[in-house]
């Protein structure tokens, strides 16, 4: 283990959470593993496939991931390939000869043309030792109706019962988790969860008000950075890189609207060039392996906690500090409602969603540390980051408990039946047709609560279900009904209190300047004057050997493999191999050109 992570990878030694998955695989247990995005999991599988003979089949969702695996891995001298619609008739012939021969160790496959019959039949007849099962969350959250073969990859013990499978994730909540080991493994597995934290992105939610200026507000500051901006509509990213691309910055589009050679071009360019922001839809994102992105910008609500960590965590995947800012209103909110209630799923998934995005709304309205909010739903505790707007601004809180017994006299002299728009209506003294139907105008609590407008009631009825003092019934209508905590707040012997931010008037013409947490340039910290120079000739020295090679320069070197180069200075081969992440193929075939480099007098 250690030789290959060594001779192949360049690391002297595994990260948390690595060593152990590896050394179940080997043994012949299926694993299960959940880690951060940047924590290294495609090594987990990658050091069992190169271990040995045999054949390891990666499914995995996209083509271009596959590439960019695939690419990766062979510039570090491992035999792997990639079988998709990309593949020419004569490279794919290729593929299967060395397949037959038993020369490729990795076989990257989407789910459909794996789970295809004939194919099927091909891959039992060879030397199958493993198989992993890449962005494993997948199976649970797309399912039959989005990729049914992401389904019949539970089948996968049946075609193949001595190999083993390791399936892996960056976000699967507890459920999602339970859902992934009952159908993938029969809950035969080795589950490990190494942690959801990435301490080096930090986190911020600002109200709404004048998108198009908050976000030019955001990235002025960011010239040159290489950055995501997700936006729910087609029309929204098109509006959202022409104001980009007037600012001057270098703005591309992805969503399904446009052609396949489009948006394969302009994906191309965002992973291989610096300082190119994506305004994208959520089709845009997953797998793409480029570990520089300083930001991500959410111009509208995700859709869960879950998509929302996947979408941000594509930011600092070298480990450098990294931005993420998402806007929020009530708008996101009922459109997002409305695409639920629209996807046609059973009515246990259709409750899911609902739940999943109160969780979400929740977040947005923390009023305490996001990042524990965040680590808390995915089942873990931490302390304040001091990385987050909320830690490095502290909100000021109000004290709620007359607001909190307004909301729930409201419900209970209602009969705990009402949705939220109907209580805030109760309590701004609406005279609506409905209202007067039913006689609620005469009740002491109608009109009680003009001194705040419907938006603030909105809100503090999300935290007080944030907050367990108030039941929603996803299932049903979306009733409010109160809680046993809640029935205490009504009698004055529990405390609430709430945010009011997100519910003060913010002026299009002054966008929200959330307080940046992380410097990006902090990243060369460390490094001396002359280090810095030289650094700066190695990222060129990169540059030029990433044309060539037509692939993105951190497929040569990472950014912390050219620092490490820039302290130690190595004067020979010998030296050159001890530099982090070099190992025997790069140093064979790049190791010359640093040398010439490091070594110019």
């Amino acid at each position: 283990m250690h030789q290959t992570l060594k001779n192949i990878f360049g690391y002297d030694e595994f990260r948390p959470g690595q060593e152990q998955p590896i050394s179940d695989l080997l043994a012949g247990e299926n694993v299960f593993c959940v880690m951060p995005t940047g924590a290294g999991k495609s090594l987990i599988f990658q050091i069992p496939a190169l271990m040995g003979d045999g054949l390891t089949i990666v499914v995995s969702p996209l083509i271009a991931l596959m590439s960019d695996q695939v690419s990766a891995l062979k510039l570090l001298g491992a035999p792997a390939e990639a079988l998709n619609s990309t593949v020419s008739p004569e490279d794919n012939e290729r593929i299967w000869r060395s397949l037959r021969a038993g020369e490729t160790k990795l076989l990257y496959m989407s789910p459909e043309r794996l789970m295809n019959g004939s194919t099927l039949d091909v891959m039992r007849s060879l030397n199958v030792k493993m198989i992993a099962v890449d962005e494993a969350h997948c199976i649970s959250q797309w399912g039959p109706s989005f990729r049914p073969e992401y389904e019949m990859l539970c089948e996968l013990k049946t075609h193949f019962p001595h190999a083993p499978i390791v399936a892996l994730t960056a976000s699967a909540d507890e459920v999602t988790r339970k859902d992934i080991a009952a159908k993938l493994f029969g809950n035969d597995v080795k589950v490990y969860v190494s942690g959801f934290d990435r301490p080096n992105i930090s986190l911020a939610v600002s109200p709404k008000q004048g998108w198009q200026n908050q976000l030019a507000a955001f990235v002025k500051t960011r010239k040159g950075d290489s950055g995501i901006v997700y936006c729910l509509s087609r029309k929204k990213c098109e509006v959202a890189a022409q104001v980009l691309n007037g600012l001057g910055h270098n703005a591309l589009v992805y969503h399904a609207g446009l052609d396949k050679y489009t948006r394969d071009k302009n994906q191309k360019q965002f992973v291989k060039d610096p300082g190119v922001i994506m305004c994208a839809t959520i089709a845009f994102g997953m797998g793409i392996d480029k570990p520089d992105v300083r930001f991500v910008f959410h111009t509208d609500l995700p859709s869960s906690m879950e998509n929302y960590y996947q979408e941000f965590g594509r930011a600092g995947r070298d480990g450098d500090p990294a931005d993420c800012e998402m806007l929020f209103g009530m708008g996101d909110i009922r459109m997002r409602r409305q695409f639920i209630e629209e996807d046609g799923a059973d009515k246990a998934l259709t409750r899911r969603a609902h739940k999943r995005l109160d969780r979400l709304i929740a977040y947005c309205e923390a009023p305490t540390c996001r990042r524990r909010s965040l680590l808390a739903y995915f089942g873990e505790d931490s302390k304040p980051c001091n990385n987050c707007d909320v830690c490095l601004d502290p909100i000021e809180l109000k004290d709620g408990l007359r607001e909190g017994q307004m909301v729930l006299s409201a419900i209970l002299r209602t009969g705990q039946r009402f949705g939220p728009a109907y209580i805030c209506d109760i309590l701004v003294g609406a005279n609506t047709k409905r209202i007067r139907d039913f006689g609620h105008d005469k009740l002491p609590t109608w009109g009680v609560g003009k001194q705040h407008k419907k938006p603030s009631w909105h809100s503090i009825i999300r935290q007080m279900v944030a907050a367990g003092f108030v039941r929603l019934d996803i299932a049903e209508y979306g009733g409010l009904s109160m809680t046993e905590q809640g029935k205490k707040l009504l009698r004055g012997i529990a405390e609430f209190s709430y945010r009011p931010q997100f519910t003060k008037n913010v002026s299009p013409a002054k966008p929200v300047k959330v307080k940046r947490a992380a410097n990006p340039k902090l990243a060369e910290q460390g490094l001396s004057e002359a280090e810095l120079e030289l650094f700066a000739r190695l990222k060129e020295a990169r540059s030029s050997l990433a044309q060539k090679q037509n692939v993105p320069a951190f497929m040569i070197f990472h950014d912390k493999t050219l620092r490490d180069m820039a302290r130690k200075r190595p004067k020979s081969v010998d030296d050159m191999a001890s530099v982090h992440g070099v190992g025997k193929a790069k140093l064979q075939r790049f190791g010359t050109t640093f040398l010439d480099v490091l070594n110019i007098n």
